[in-house]
């Protein structure tokens, strides 16, 4: 079956912008042809700095003809009916239709209509023209005097269409007064001229030779091969870059692998402060001793041609460029070095955090505060997590993070090692930003685990307390990766944290500083703050304080503080839930148990709350389980249908006397047994004893259903039975809310 070969040629198109265009050109064409009834058997991508191309493989010749029934009106419909069915149908009168015979609408007229298919070139000379100008570029330019957009200019088309053995021929159409034609050109500088091409394996051949490699991954294959090879014949490892290593790929059609090297006094620069210069600046690779576990002054460096002087030009003029800006970056390493950490800290009062939120030394100081409570329960030294707090965030201010600011953290850590403050505070310096994704690790060491949740955690309320929530899939300040970095940090390293009252009493701080700064008492309320200890006390006592303190206009915070206090605090609560849901997820457990766990009062221990749905889970995927679920269920839907007939609720204790069935004493019993085995497994975190208490329902509740019935004509029997189904909801709180549970 014929192929079909669909080259765009034009000037460079950004690296960053191929991958997408490839893709985005194989599904607009193949949607497009198969929507248009030309299946076929394969279709390739391929792009390279000045060319975006497309093979479809195993197309038909043409489209299949078609044969359609189209339903017209009755016979002896009004004259404008049979007019516009004739109209529609293509027909010149009534003679070209049929009639066919309804039993229960009688006769109507049907129109044959029969459409022979066209041949696949006149199709893709339809769409193709109309997929370039709608092409969605991320950024386009119109160039001259012509009106399509496109990302950089256009200068040619190749569309071809034959059968292998066949020669092919050239789909013609023109966009914006370019001819499609079999004419292409090879690469820019070493085979500029144009040459004619058949099909795929011809096309790729020939600019092979013109020196293009047409396959990206070919070329990435080309280059991270050659570098190996080179590093190793110097004695050298390439330190590899998946993210390099794509962009580069896009730079050149033609690579060619070639070594540099700089001065070895830049080695006393950090690693990573070399690396990103080299990165940044030339796109170059960086190479490492395997001796020394540490960057040689070497880097790799990828042209795009071969040069009569074997490249020596191409790396001295890198050589040039990297030695400026290392020389650069040494500057700004050894200017961060005079001036110690602490020094920078006063510049912070200048700088705003969020115009409601105040500036990044007041949040320094929140974070600061907040570390210090953390701290003894995450087992850190009191003393240390404040020091930390206090100079995590000063390398923000330094030269070479304002240069790469995607070295913040690390560069704190590696300025502390110089000015020899404590170990874990250097490391703090670094980690409180981690986990920055799901595959980032996370801080163990006690500093750095109080300095980072007291950093996302402020973060978080915060932003509550000014109701900046993500909505929907915006989520500007990464809220729900703060919420996913505190969960991962005290799942895993086994914290046990009370986050509701934590998050209570934080909010409680933000939001009366939130209201003062609204009625103009900025000054008075962080006076008042620092002339008492507020962790002495509840967040309504201290509240108080500062209504008494601030006077009468404080008198309306002071009304609606309770109320906005519970709401802000339930809902990031809430947040928290769904983020935890989202992280057990991934992990193959069940959402609706962290919903049932989540639901009861006071569970805001995230690593409790784990322990709880995996022991859950566990027992519901027992046979116990799922019987004592189905009993469950079967209780509450009685007793919601006749709370709903009664207009009351039907809530235990149920009275001794009136149970007169033996199955309904022994569920009573059973009931009574097992919540008190509950209560004291929970307490003491005990969950599968729980688990197991709870088990021991099932046999008493079917034996119940069994041998009782619930609408007995007795009004007394029947209240104290519902009371009985009411009790078997209240023993299963003791472990979830089971009414959360699906399945």
């Amino acid at each position: 079956m014929p192929d079909l070969l669909l080259e765009l040629f034009s000037e460079e198109i950004p690296a960053r912008m191929q991958a997408q265009a490839a893709d985005a050109l194989k599904k607009l064409v193949t949607d497009a042809l198969v929507e248009r009834g030309l299946l076929y058997e394969g279709a390739k991508a391929f792009v390279t700095p000045r060319r975006l191309a497309l093979a479809v493989h195993g197309l038909p010749g043409r489209q299949a003809d078609q044969r359609e029934e189209k339903k017209g009106p009755r016979v002896g419909a009004p004259e404008q009916a049979v007019a516009g069915f004739l109209k529609a149908a293509g027909l010149a009168s009534l003679d070209q239709a049929t009639i066919q015979s309804d039993p229960k609408k009688g006769d109507f007229y049907v129109a044959v209509v029969e459409k022979p298919g066209r041949a696949t070139t006149e199709v893709v000379a339809e769409i193709v023209p109309d997929i370039i100008r709608k092409f969605p570029w991320p950024k386009s330019m119109r160039w001259g005097s012509g009106t399509l957009r496109w990302v950089r200019p256009l200068h040619s088309i190749v569309a071809t269409f034959g059968a292998e053995g066949d020669e092919p021929e050239v789909v013609h159409f023109s966009v914006d007064g370019i001819e499609a034609s079999n004419v292409t050109r090879g690469h820019r500088f070493m085979a500029p001229e144009p040459f004619t091409v058949k099909r795929l394996d011809d096309w790729m051949a020939k600019l092979e030779a013109a020196k293009v490699v047409a396959d990206r991954d070919r070329r990435k294959e080309i280059i991270l091969n050659d570098a190996k090879d080179l590093a190793l014949a110097a004695g050298l490892e390439l330190v590899e870059d998946e993210g390099l290593l794509d962009e580069v790929c896009g730079l050149v059609e033609w690579p060619v692998v070639l070594m540099g090297s700089f001065e070895a006094r830049f080695l006393d620069i950090p690693d990573e402060v070399i690396r990103a210069t080299i990165r940044a600046n030339q796109k170059c690779f960086v190479l490492k001793d395997p001796k020394t576990g540490r960057l040689a002054n070497r880097f790799i460096l990828i042209s795009n041609l071969v040069a009569s002087d074997g490249g020596k030009a191409i790396v001295a003029g890198n050589e040039r460029v990297i030695r400026a800006r290392l020389s650069d970056a040494k500057f700004f390493w050894d200017t961060d070095r005079l001036n110690g950490l602490a020094s920078r800290m006063p510049k912070f009062q200048s700088i705003t955090f969020h115009e409601k939120l105040g500036s990044q030394a007041e949040r320094i100081e929140r974070i600061v505060r907040l570390a210090k409570e953390l701290a003894p329960k995450v087992g850190a030294p009191v003393a240390l997590a404040e020091e930390a707090a206090l100079v995590a965030k000063a390398d923000l201010l330094t030269e070479v993070v304002g240069e790469f600011p995607e070295l913040q953290g690390l560069m704190g850590r590696y300025y502390a090692q110089g000015e020899n403050l404590p170990a874990e505070v250097a490391a703090a310096c670094e980690e409180h930003y981690k986990p920055q994704g799901p595959n980032d690790r996370v801080p163990t060491a006690p500093v750095s685990v109080a300095v980072a949740l007291a950093d996302k955690i402020d973060t978080l309320v915060g932003f509550w307390a000014i109701d900046e929530k993500p909505t929907g899939s915006k989520d500007p300040y990464a809220l729900r990766r703060a919420a996913l970095g505190v969960i991962r940090i005290v799942l895993e390293n086994e914290v046990r944290l009370p986050l509701g009252a934590i998050i209570r009493h934080e909010l409680a701080f933000a939001l009366m500083q939130v209201v003062s700064d609204q009625i103009g008492l900025t000054a008075r309320f962080g006076a008042i703050r620092s002339a008492i200890d507020i962790h002495k006390y509840p967040p309504e006592v201290w509240a108080e304080v500062y209504k008494q303190e601030l006077g009468p206009l404080a008198s309306e915070m002071s009304a609606k503080f309770p109320q906005k206090l519970d709401d802000a605090g339930l809902n990031l609560l809430a947040f928290f839930a769904d983020r935890l849901k989202v992280y057990l997820r991934d992990r193959g457990a069940r959402h609706d148990l962290v919903d049932a766990v989540f639901a009861l009062e006071g569970q805001d221990d995230l690593l409790l709350v784990v322990r709880r749905v995996e022991a859950l889970a566990a027992f519901l995927a027992t046979e116990d389980g799922k019987n004592l679920l189905a009993g469950y269920r079967r209780a509450v839907n009685i007793l919601r249908i006749e709370e709903k007939k009664d207009g009351r609720a039907f809530a235990g204790p149920t009275v001794a006397a009136l149970l007169k069935e033996p199955a309904e004493e022994h569920l009573a019993a059973a009931i009574d047994d097992v919540k008190a085995r509950v209560s004291k497994a929970v307490a003491a975190e005990d969950f599968e004893a729980a688990m197991t208490a709870l088990s021991d329902l099932r046999q008493p509740v079917d034996a119940f259903f069994d041998a009782v019935t619930v609408n007995d004509a007795d009004p007394a029997l029947r209240e104290n039975r519902l009371k009985l189904l009411d009790e078997i909801r209240a023993a299963t709180r003791g472990i979830a809310d089971f009414d959360r549970i699906e399945g």
